[in-house]
Order: structure tokens, then C-alpha cells, then sequence
């Protein structure tokens, strides 16, 4: 089974990640404010997996919880392609409070 938080760190730390252009445009377009990627950077420093996909196809994928520096949630989709060796960042958003309890589990 793929080690998510050290295959994230890795992929992180030597700039072999990718984010699809759906991942871009909801960063830009999020409800509650754009998300940079410093954010990004941020959730990922410090997260947790709160749904694995290991039989997602073309790669398998994650569903993960992050917090900013300053407080902020975010969920982040990512994949894996193993071929590359790189993550991909599917999409991204921050949690609705009304949707989710304490940002982990769907209300």
C-alpha cells in the first residue's frame, strides 16, 4: 500500500508534482478566497488522509485534510502516477463548515 505521507513530502521536496488545470482554476475560483500555493505547501506540511482510493484508475489517490499556518482547512485530492513518480493535485477546495464536521467527515 502507498505511503501517502512520504510519497507527498518526497514529491513536494523535489518539485515533481503536477496540478491538473481543474486543480488551478478551483484555487483561483474557491467560494471562500483563493488559495495560493503557499496554502498548498502549508496543508501539506501538516495533513491527514481522510479517504484512500487505491484502486482509483489511472492512479490511485487520496482525499486529504490540511491546515494552513494561519488556521485555514483545506481538502486536497491527490494521485500518484507511479510511471512518473510524481503527485498529481486533482483538485482542491476549502471545506464548507455547514458540509462537513470539525472538516473531516460529511455531515
Amino acid at each position: 500500500m502507498l505511503d501517502w505521507y512520504e510519497t507527498i513530502k518526497q514529491c513536494f521536496k523535489c518539485d515533481r508534482y503536477y496540478f491538473t488545470q481543474h486543480a488551478k482554476r478551483e484555487m483561483k475560483q474557491e467560494e471562500f478566497g483563493l488559495i495560493t500555493f503557499a496554502e498548498v505547501l502549508e496543508a501539506l506540511d501538516r495533513f491527514e488522509i481522510l479517504s484512500d482510493y487505491p484502486y482509483d484508475k489511472p492512479y490511485p489517490s487520496a482525499l486529504i485534510y490540511g491546515i494552513t499556518f494561519t488556521g485555514r482547512p483545506l481538502h486536497i485530492v491527490c494521485a500518484y502516477d507511479d510511471d512518473e513518480d510524481r503527485i498529481i493535485v486533482v483538485t482542491l477546495y476549502q471545506p464548507d463548515p455547514h458540509l462537513w464536521v470539525e472538516f473531516r467527515t460529511r455531515k
